[in-house]
């Protein structure tokens, strides 16, 4: 039999079962039975015995799923992934509407109207019509290599096929993958039959398949995948519009599910209201729906703003609402100390979601809604993404109903908690000693600005953690005495621990201001740790330092004050101070005070320096006295503005603020004293 016959037998094969193994696995409706689909499966691999040399790749004779994998690799998407932003009304779809008519006048507008799915975009590559990657989104720079477990998607073509249109060198079809409803209700049944957990939504079964090592498991998961767009095509498909591109991709075997054109917003309005109304009769969960221009030319002239086309937006349904209690109310500590209440619910199905833990963001949401424990709550899920308390039920309100007040002493490490006057959030006072701040507080001890030590990043910081050998930043300084335990870290090699030792012991001899600067207490950036150090030259005098002594030093205002009493007021924070001290941390005895010829004075530096860094030029001008800012105000005394000095100089000019040049500034300083070499 002629090899061209052989071939297009079984690409005929392929695709029939294909589609039958979808209706079958996903959507739960089988169009044929059992005995025709074994004949169908048979006269494939019959084939396949005949001509073993023409099998094709995508067959789905092959046991489908590589070896189980021991985590996922890492990979940068060429073309980013972006984000959409959102508009959750007419109003604010008109909005959209308009700022695309004003960037287009006098330009016909269409729209391309998809359905917005609720599951987990990735991104496919074909070279030669071969699938050869699939990708998750992950931060939309970077994504996880899952391409066994897509492989594994019964309506996902493994080889591009067409009569019709030539196959493109590379192609990169973006699109979701989700469970449509018929399959995850087959799926839940086939868990609780076997005593197993069911999930509680299909957007959590397909995230949990879609990531799983063992791609045998995704396998057996009713998984589906629709396309929604182009990233890459070699050589161009030449389309003009969305809705060719999408139509085209049919072409190949891809399901992209329904989407419409439209020539009116108004039109697009329309279609929201009957997609909110059949909403529950689709065969797949959605979130709302996409629109686009569907002009690919326009959307170039469009553009972008942030992480997110200009062109296109997702028009969200409303919220889902649901009544529960409050059984209890938590207080988180985050990374940088701040103090997050979270009402623990009795848990409640909302958008088709069990939801039993809710943020509360902070104390003043708290009094705004009045909240108490064993309230009735009005539950949302905005945008069907997060769960939010919207309404509190007084009229259910239970007599023994207990207020919530902010906690005095942090719930990790008892130190006290402050949240200066005007403030939203409170804080754990406790910086260098908190359990929840650890990692944030190692991460600036060890920075450049601060005590500079190299070979101490956030990977090893966390191994040493693990290990238990960093309860606070001063037990850096007693890692010499676990060798051992440090050569057992994956990667940590003699040399890198030797490194890592000697960096350490360089670190002790440092600066005051650098010292002070490490603490990270809130409030003290780099310049205004230059300005307490030189104003109470030693620590103790810093330590015992009260209110008014605090205020009146450059850089340092009522709340930054507060914040710095706060801190050397925490026990737990001195006995760290104490033990970095004890450790051999020290600095040069202070010089007499003399005023500087900048004092107090406020610089900004911008643009492009050709001798020097602007850090450099901000390190001169600091030694001098002046405090460098980041932005022009009427306050400024001077600017210094390199090459394409932008916006600020635009300012300067503007508020009349003095500029000087590179060379004029170079000047001034060697008139000081100052140099690249000072």
């Amino acid at each position: 039999m002629d090899q061209t016959i052989v071939v297009a037998q079984m690409r005929q094969l392929i695709q029939v079962l294909a589609q039958h193994n979808h209706a079958y696995y996903v959507m739960d409706q089988p169009t044929i039975e059992d005995s025709e689909y074994d004949q169908l499966f048979h006269q494939l691999k019959a084939l396949e015995q005949q001509h073993p040399e023409l099998t094709q790749p995508d067959t789905p004779t092959n046991t489908v799923g590589a070896k189980a994998l021991s985590k996922f690799e890492t990979i940068t998407h060429v073309v980013p992934m972006l984000s959409l932003g959102n508009v959750f009304d007419q109003q604010e779809l008109n909005d959209f509407a308009r700022r695309i008519e004003e960037r287009l006048p006098n330009q016909k507008i269409q729209y391309d109207v998809e359905l917005k799915f609720d599951g987990l975009a990735i991104s496919l590559w074909y070279e030669h019509g071969v699938l050869v990657r699939g990708v998750t989104r992950g931060d939309g720079e970077t994504g996880e290599d899952i391409t066994e477990n897509v492989k594994t998607i019964r309506n996902l073509p493994k080889m591009l096929c067409s009569d019709n249109v030539p196959i493109p060198e590379l192609l990169e079809v973006r699109g979701e993958v989700l469970i449509p409803k018929a399959g995850f209700n087959k799926l839940n049944r086939h868990l609780k039959k076997k005593g197993e957990k069911e999930f509680a939504n299909p957007r959590n079964a397909a995230a949990g398949s879609l990531r799983q090592l063992d791609s045998q498991i995704t396998k057996t998961r009713p998984l589906a995948f629709y396309a929604y767009g182009i990233a890459q095509c070699k050589p161009s498909h030449g389309f003009k519009t969305i809705a060719e591109s999408l139509d085209w991709l049919k072409e190949f075997g891809f399901e992209n599910y329904d989407h419409w054109v439209f020539d009116s917003i108004e039109d697009v309005q329309k279609k929201y209201d009957e997609l909110t109304n059949q909403r529950s009769d689709l065969s797949v969960e959605i979130d709302g729906m996409v629109v686009k221009v569907n002009n690919i030319d326009q959307q170039l002239k469009l553009g972008f703003v942030s992480r997110a086309p200009r062109w296109a937006v997702a028009y969200k349904f409303p919220a889902v609402a649901a009544l529960t209690t409050v059984e209890n109310i938590d207080w988180q500590v985050g990374r940088t100390g701040t103090l997050t209440p979270v009402a623990r619910l009795n848990p409640v199905a909302v958008g088709g979601v069990t939801v039993s833990n809710v943020t509360l963001h902070n104390i003043g949401e708290i009094h705004r809604l009045d909240v108490r424990l064993g309230d009735t709550v009005s539950v949302y899920r905005s945008g069907d993404v997060i769960p939010k308390v919207e309404k509190v039920w007084p009229e259910f309100r239970p007599v023994d109903s207990v207020e919530v007040h902010l906690p005095e002493q942090c719930p990790v490490c008892d130190s006290p908690v402050v949240m200066p006057e005007g403030e939203a959030l409170a804080r754990c006072s406790g910086g260098l000693y908190c359990a929840a701040q650890r990692i944030e507080a190692i991460r600036h001890f060890v920075s450049r600005k601060a005590m500079d030590i190299e070979g101490l990043g956030d990977r090893w910081a966390e191994s040493l953690l693990h290990l238990d050998l960093l309860k606070d930043v001063a037990d850096i300084y007693h890692l010499h005495a676990h060798r051992e335990k440090l050569l057992t870290i994956e990667k940590m090699g003699e040399k890198s621990v030797q490194n890592l030792i000697d960096s350490i012991e360089k670190s002790k001899k440092t600066s005051f201001a650098s010292f002070i600067f490490a603490l990270g207490i809130r409030g003290v950036g780099e310049t205004t740790a230059r300005m307490l150090a030189n104003t109470f030259q030693t620590l103790d005098a810093l330590r015992n330092a009260d209110l008014d002594a605090l205020k009146k030093t450059p850089d340092v205002g009522d709340i930054t004050a507060e914040w710095i009493i706060d801190f050397f007021q925490a026990p737990h924070n001195l006995e760290v101070v104490d033990r970095l001290i004890a450790a051999g941390i020290h600095w040069d005895a202070p010089i007499a005070p003399t005023r500087q010829p900048l004092n107090g004075e406020s610089w900004v530096v911008t643009g492009t320096l050709s001798s020097m860094g602007r850090d450099e030029a901000t390190q001169m001008l600091q030694a001098l006295g002046a405090r460098v800012s980041g932005s022009v105000s009427a306050k400024t005394k001077c600017l210094v503005a390199g090459e394409k000095a932008g916006s600020k100089l635009d300012k300067a000019e503007k508020l009349g603020v003095p500029v000087l040049d590179e060379q004029a500034f170079l000047a001034l300083m060697a008139e000081y004293g100052q140099s690249l070499d000072t």
